[in-house]
């Protein structure tokens, strides 16, 4: 079976719950979408109100509290949201990456070694079995060395150590100072066959939300190399249907998952920052044109609040006073702004009892946006 690129986008978005929103409660969704993107504390909300039918913020307050979805660093180094069944697989195939990404030159110039890291983490999560700050944690730290740790030191070994980050109160759960706790399931594994093992489950799942998808695909999301990927679908190639990319390139999938044909129609959504879509493909052309990938990805990582519209990105948007400020990158169609009004004032209200201005802090990529088409969508 040949793909074509819009059928790829609509398998995203059907997968996604982007085609239409689904009555779950936040932990099942989650559960669907397999990771959100949480780096930024109201993202992972945003992104479920756009997902959710009748989303409640405090359904997804309730499940990071009680531990049913976890927030802590994994896929690309970053931090995610995921449901708690999924956590520990996922972070034991990232064990390889967290490694050699966080116990290198930066961690060694305090002095410390890997080996070092290995002798601190049972320690770290036995100390960290209830909420810690990071001034606790330092100070636990410089216990354990006999002397204040050194710049890099907490740095490496807090990544290095699978900590979840514990909720810190209000508005999104999660503050910008984090607050740190050890996972429920205990440490992950850290053996090789384990880390193979778990990179074998997270393809699975990666394909379940974001499939189909190529070795360069699976790279890109784990941040693992294209041989560690290739070995893991390898591995599962057995239980995997293969397809064809627009291009030709090899894709693989699940049998019998949503693979709608491209004529499904997209309704329009206000996305979150960083929205996991954008950033789980090597060609993120699937949901983000070329045209608009450094407007929207800016050279330091920030990813900007996008305007989907017909199931790719063609705007930013970002609240102001009296409702949404859309820019659109391109002409659009008066049925589409009136889409994209209607989300503006459900996500206006979304946002009043949490954080009107939700991240106002980001403003100033607005001042270096091209010319393009402006509105302001009324909140209401």
């Amino acid at each position: 079976m040949r793909m074509t690129a819009r059928g790829l986008n609509r398998s995203t978005l059907a997968r996604q719950l982007l085609l239409r929103r689904e009555a779950l409660d936040a932990a099942e969704g989650v559960r669907r979408v397999v990771a959100l993107q949480a780096q930024q504390p109201a993202s992972p909300y945003v992104a479920l109100w756009n997902r959710l039918a009748g989303f409640d913020p405090a359904g997804l307050d309730a499940a990071f509290a009680d531990h049913r979805v976890v927030k802590a660093t994994m896929m690309r180094l970053t931090l995610h949201a995921v449901h708690a069944d999924d956590h520990p697989a996922f972070r034991e195939a990232m064990h390889p990456v967290v490694r050699a990404s966080r116990l290198g030159g930066r961690f060694t110039a305090s002095g410390l070694t890997a080996k070092d890291a290995d002798a601190l983490v049972p320690r770290l999560l036995e100390f960290a079995d209830r909420p810690r700050t990071t001034a606790e944690c330092e100070a636990w730290l410089g216990e354990q060395l006999g002397a204040p740790p050194k710049a890099g030191a907490w740095w490496g070994l807090r990544q290095y150590t699978p900590l979840l980050h514990a909720p810190t109160g209000s508005p999104w759960s999660f503050g910008h100072r984090p607050s740190y706790i050890a996972p429920r399931t205990g440490a992950p594994r850290t053996d090789a066959e384990a880390s193979a093992a778990s990179l074998r489950t997270l393809v699975l799942r990666y394909l379940s939300g974001f499939g189909p998808a190529s070795v360069a695909d699976v790279a890109q999301f784990a941040m693992v190399t294209r041989a560690r990927a290739r070995a893991a679908l390898a591995g599962l190639a057995g239980g995997l249907e293969r397809l064809a990319g627009p291009e030709g390139e090899e894709l693989f999938d699940l049998p019998g998952a949503p693979r709608p044909d491209g004529a499904e129609p997209a309704p329009p959504r206000l996305m979150a920052m960083w929205d996991s879509v954008l950033l789980a493909y090597a060609d993120r052309g699937r949901v983000l044109p070329a045209a608009y990938r450094r407007t929207v990805i800016r050279a330091n990582g920030d990813v900007l609040p996008t305007l989907l519209v017909d199931g790719y990105v063609a705007g930013v948007w970002r609240p102001v006073a009296g409702g949404v400020e859309a820019t659109a990158f391109h002409s659009l169609p008066d049925v589409v702004w009136e889409g994209l009004a209607a989300e503006a004032r459900s996500l206006v209200g979304f946002l009043a009892d949490r954080e009107p201005e939700v991240y106002r802090r980001y403003g100033h990529w607005w001042s270096r946006l091209p010319g393009a088409t402006v509105r302001l969508l009324p909140g209401s």
